[in-house]
């Protein structure tokens, strides 16, 4: 058995196929990142599915591709909790880039664009994957992600920025309470996850005005910070993107590269889909 498992801050899907590449089920646990979760939370996890408690000892194969992966102590300290959990199988651990690469162009070549509850941006030569920018946490970057919009929208509420109609639904659609926020902000684990809920307002909303701006500022500054690092790159090869926020903000993101000068590719909401369909190949090659 062969676990494919593709995991962001919010949630985890984990997809397991037979020797065949067939599906044998699915199942879906809260986000595993490694990067502000800890062992004892990640197995906390895992122990949600029945699904993969069943099958912990027939699993021969994990692929692991999840945010939080991309620095070695998170990406070694979640390697050696499957490995240990999943004691019959090889554990292959990697960031969500990858997963993206192989949900948006496979083996062939592209710049690729993660625009979920976090933003990242990377190149693939169809071998080989490359970033030019660490990531520093969500609270310096992310930016054009859920969580930077959702903190944006937060801010904007707090400082009377946003039209009053939508400061009216914004506080009818979510606690605005000044103590609950702070207390998921800063007692709370996965704060990210938290701001990315608020960012679904904007998938209610856009065609307000003040949303189709805020959606261009978001994703001005990721293309000016993450896309023209790669300025040689994108003379000659589309950019791709991948995740939910690129899936609702397409109109906008094509507005953008225009301005930019970069070409936009696929667009895929859900990468898990894709990742897949590229193990079920490699199966049969």
């Amino acid at each position: 058995m062969i676990l494919i498992t593709d995991s962001g801050s919010t949630k985890c899907d984990w997809i397991a196929l037979n020797e065949n590449g067939e599906q044998l089920f699915k199942t879906r646990t809260a986000g595993m990142n490694p990067a502000i979760l800890s062992v004892e939370q990640l197995q906390k996890r895992i122990l949600e599915s029945e699904e993969l408690i069943e099958c912990k000892d027939r699993v021969e194969q994990v692929f692991f591709y999840g945010a939080g992966c991309g620095t070695e102590q998170p990406r070694l300290a979640l390697e050696q909790l499957l490995a240990s959990y999943f004691s019959n199988a090889t554990v292959v651990v990697k960031e969500d880039t990858a997963a993206a690469v192989y949900a948006a162009v496979g083996d062939n070549p592209g710049v690729v664009c993660i625009l979920g509850t976090g933003s990242n941006c990377c190149f693939s030569d169809g071998e080989n994957i490359e970033q030019r920018v660490v990531s520093l946490g969500y609270t310096l970057m992310d930016e054009a992600s859920g969580n930077w919009y959702g903190k944006n929208l937060l801010r904007d509420y707090g400082f009377k920025n946003m039209p009053a109609d939508l400061m009216q639904k914004f506080e009818a659609t979510y606690n605005m309470d000044p103590d609950y926020i702070k207390f998921h902000l800063y007692k709370q684990p996965n704060p990210n996850a938290f701001l990315a809920k608020h960012a679904e307002f904007i998938f209610q909303n856009l065609n307000e005005r003040y949303i189709k701006k805020l959606l261009r500022k978001g994703l001005r500054k990721f293309s000016r910070n993450m896309i023209l690092q790669f300025k040689e790159e994108i003379k000659s090869h589309e950019v791709h993107f991948v995740g939910s926020i690129a899936h609702f903000a397409e109109a906008r993101i094509k507005q953008v590269a225009a301005e930019f000068g970069y070409e936009v590719g696929n667009i895929v909401r859900r990468p898990i889909d894709g990742l897949v369909s590229y193990h079920q190949n490699k199966l049969k090659a």
